[in-house]
């Protein structure tokens, strides 16, 4: 039975707060995350786009990108070489090796945006991200017959997450609305077809 963190309680240091994502606070520097910040804001970022909706966010996906107006998947640009470093870094983190990653998604969060409840696409499998400038929540929710059982994660700057198993394919995750500019770093695998 999985223990559950309300809103309101912040998890233990060490302790994850669902299993199957792990986390590490101070994973990079402050001029590593200043670095990163730059090469976001150079790499041409473009509104978020939903169906008929726009995001309060900037976003770019190297390696495959998903289209949210088409519902097509296809191979993007490779991952920028500025980027290898700190893909292999991530992959590290997450106990795979650094061609398992496929996938980059840059986002530039504006004052007041976050992300609605979802699930990362079929696609993938492993989610790596890291957390830069503001910190923010990452909120998990799963249905139950009486509602939904909930939990949540704090994102520090400078901080990574690995989402895999349970935490990645049994819950539903979001981000809370943070008050100013916040980055993220997002890498993640490909499923892998029985064969």
């Amino acid at each position: 039975m999985t223990m559950l963190l309300p809103y309101d309680v912040p998890p233990q240091q060490g302790v994850p707060v669902l299993p199957g994502l792990h986390q590490q606070e101070d994973f990079i520097t402050r001029s590593e995350e200043q670095a990163l910040i730059a090469a976001i804001g150079n790499a041409g970022l473009t509104p978020f786009l939903f169906q008929q909706w726009t995001g309060k966010r900037l976003t770019k996906s190297y390696g495959w990108s998903y289209d949210f107006q088409t519902g097509i998947f296809a191979p993007a640009e490779p991952i920028p070489q500025w980027a290898t470093p700190i893909k292999a870094r991530a992959a590290r983190f997450a106990g795979l090796a650094p061609a398992d990653i496929e996938q980059m998604l840059l986002i530039c969060y504006d004052p007041a945006a976050g992300i609605g409840w979802h699930r990362d696409r079929p696609a993938f499998e492993h989610v790596i991200g890291i957390s830069l400038g503001e910190p923010a929540t990452m909120r998990f929710r799963r249905r139950t017959e009486t509602g939904f059982s909930r939990a949540n994660a704090p994102l520090a700057p400078r901080s990574i997450y690995h989402m895999s198993g349970e935490a990645r394919h049994g819950w539903e995750h979001s981000i809370a609305p943070m008050e100013a500019l916040r980055w993220s770093i997002t890498f993640r695998s490909l499923r892998k077809l029985a064969s």
